[in-house]
């Protein structure tokens, strides 16, 4: 209770300040002007029909963006396992035909249709090259009280899926209680992995939260595809932060949240409620195993997503919400109606540093 009040107090502190800083430039100075700039955003963006099956072979021009309903302007595209691209590699074409082959992939080069300024060109080429293939996945294993049955299973559930998952992907395994633990930081040893999963045990109170937002800080040093795959097997009783804080960074930062729990959890409404939500605002799933059979299945299929995902960036056109934004995505033609898209629902701006430029005075 004294470390939540301390924390509550500090962030009442910084907001405080910021505010006396604004409002003091604001009275020296009525013309002051503050400048905001907007990195990047990437989306993870899953394409299935009405069945649940994937849809693969779609082209950069396939897709539209829409920031707070202003349309945005693709930068990069990615298929699948693949490292993100910008769109001067890829030729312009409409939306495939129903029935016909998937689009080919060329080799050649497209003249750019100027959205972007050469300097933003070489800076979005930059980024985009330091994308890496595949994604960096982040298990995070619930050792608390509540895995006192069926820990064994989890375990194997979680050993299956690392092995199991396709190359390049790179793999980090943390687990957590009341404590948080870094059991092997990410790489592309599976064994290392595999290794911390069976040298986990179980014990003391749920702090899923916690965990959660720690794990989400580490996923945010690295760039590509970022994803965590969250192993519960009961509610939180033990965190200090929001479950809606942790659900507001990981659409900021782009990480989708995938949630796999069991029946226990589902027994709490509210942890019901937080998960689901959780997941489908990042652009994950969540799932509720009754057994450990349905645990595997759900690994299964969180492999099975993240090898058909898209990925898409783009630079926001100049919007003046600097708060929370929504993200929509849609299909562009008749022929892709049908189909369903899943991505974050928005974000709030990862802004740089602000700074202040007196506007001249007339």
């Amino acid at each position: 209770m004294t470390k939540r009040i301390i924390m509550v107090s500090v962030l009442c502190l910084g907001i405080f300040s910021g505010a006396k800083v604004w409002r003091a430039a604001q009275e020296e100075n009525p013309n002051t002007v503050f400048h905001v700039n907007v990195n990047m955003v990437q989306l993870d963006v899953a394409v299935t029909d009405k069945r649940g099956d994937y849809i693969t072979g779609l082209s950069p021009w396939d897709f539209a963006i829409y920031e707070d309903g202003i349309p945005q302007k693709l930068a990069g595209f990615g298929e699948e396992n693949e490292a993100p691209r910008t769109l001067e590699d890829y030729p312009r074409g409409g939306a495939p035909a129903i029935g016909s082959d998937p689009p080919t992939k060329t080799t050649g080069r497209q003249a750019h249709d100027g959205s972007l300024s050469p300097i933003m060109r070489k800076e979005t080429a930059d980024r985009i090259a330091s994308m890496v293939a595949g994604a960096s996945v982040f298990i995070l294993f619930d050792t608390s009280n509540y895995m006192y049955r069926g820990f064994v299973y989890a375990q194997d559930a979680i050993a299956e899926f690392v092995r199991t998952l396709d190359h390049p992907y790179r793999v980090a395994f943390y687990s957590y209680s009341r404590n948080f633990s870094r059991v092997c930081m990410l790489t592309q040893d599976r064994s290392m992995a595999l290794s911390g999963v069976r040298e986990t045990v179980a014990g003391d109170d749920a702090a899923l939260y916690d965990a959660l937002l720690l794990t989400l800080k580490d996923a945010s040093q690295f760039t590509g595809r970022r994803v965590i795959v969250a192993f519960s097997n009961g509610p939180d009783n033990a965190s200090m932060v929001a479950p809606e804080d942790v659900r507001e960074l990981a659409q900021t930062e782009g990480i989708p949240i995938y949630m796999i729990s069991t029946q226990l959890a589902r027994l709490d409404p509210v942890s019901t409620a937080v998960f689901g939500r959780m997941a489908a605002s990042t652009g994950g799933k969540s799932y509720f195993a009754k057994d450990w059979q349905d645990q595997q299945k759900a690994f299964a299929s969180i492999r099975d997503d993240l090898a058909h995902l898209y990925t898409l960036t783009y630079y926001p056109q100049p919007n003046p919400n600097y708060g929370w934004r929504s993200i929509n995505v849609k299909l562009m033609g008749p022929a892709l109606k049908d189909y369903r898209v899943r991505a974050r629902s928005g974000y709030r701006p990862r802004t740089n540093r602000h700074f202040m430029q007196a506007a001249a005075t007339p």
